[in-house]
């Protein structure tokens, strides 16, 4: 049975067999790997990283791709119809290590759980997100994202593509390009490349805040306006923000910080970010 991809699920369905080859070999799962796969669409991925996987959980929200699934699934294979943004991921890994504790091949070993997903374009943010948000309990990420999206997650201070997403994802995570995928490899092509990309989760973030959510509000109003000055985007944000200071003490927390306040938000590092949450937090109210 053919499947027609459902445009407003943003469906592109990997065909390309050597591109999957590649994307199985990049991420080279053993029998301690869980597998947990968002949008396995057709199973293009699902069935060879099965076969080296420990065990593989395929989060998948159209029920016409579950039927076509389910019946050919591996005895590793588990699918889960669901919407990948509304499943209780703690449980779903925490259900994940009991149950590939019981395979024989589990002996010694210490499970990783890995995630591998085909993002649609529209949901790649929130789903990096929320994967984020359980980066503790995740080994690494092999995503294909949009190739711009990949970009701008692993790009540097001072240029223009650096922002919000690439300071989230860099506090958590070390970030590799793998390849760049071209638009002749999925069915229906879309009009832009894409490219795979691996997050490999840090063991401790890569700067330490008290308040991660502050602190990533804060770098959030930075970047509010890219064209405006820090001191001006943290004048528009401190009753949102709760740090209370008016203009002039926010003026001395980016002088204690060592920050001039007229450079902009794509201009600070990580580190710089953190110092700049230290001067204005430590002091608030």
């Amino acid at each position: 049975m053919t499947i027609r991809a459902k445009k407003s699920l943003g469906q592109n369905f990997l065909t390309d067999k050597r591109v999957v080859d590649r994307i199985v070999q990049s991420i080279a799962p053993e029998p301690r790997d869980i597998v947990i796969e968002v949008g396995p669409g057709t199973g293009a991925l699902t069935r060879p990283l099965a076969r080296q996987a420990g065990l593989l959980v395929a989060i998948e929200a159209d029920s016409r791709l579950v039927e076509k699934l389910r019946p050919s699934a591996l005895p590793n294979v588990r699918i889960v119809h669901a919407d990948a943004m509304e499943v209780d991921w703690g449980s779903l890994i925490d259900s994940a290590i009991v149950e590939w504790g019981r395979f024989p091949i589990a002996g010694a070993l210490s499970p990783r759980v890995r995630a591998a997903a085909n993002l649609p374009y529209y949901i790649s943010t929130p789903i990096i997100q929320l994967l984020l948000g359980h980066s503790s309990k995740l080994y690494d990420m092999t995503l294909m994202l949009q190739d711009e999206v990949v970009d701008r997650i692993a790009a540097a201070p001072t240029g223009k593509e650096y922002g919000y997403l690439s300071v989230l994802v860099q506090y958590y995570c070390e970030i590799k390009k793998l390849f760049k995928v071209p638009p002749s490899a999925f069915t229906p092509a879309p009009k832009v490349w894409s490219a795979v990309v691996r997050l490999s989760t840090r063991e401790r973030p890569i700067v330490e805040v008290a308040d991660e959510a502050a602190f990533f509000g804060l770098v959030r109003a930075c970047f509010a306006q890219r064209r405006k000055t820090l001191l001006n985007n943290l004048k528009a944000a401190q009753a949102t923000l709760g740090f209370g200071h008016d203009v002039d003490s926010i003026e001395s927390a980016l002088s204690r910080a060592g920050i001039d306040p007229r450079r902009r938000a794509e201009t600070l590092t990580i580190g710089d970010f953190a110092l700049l949450y230290d001067a204005l937090f430590a002091r608030a109210g």
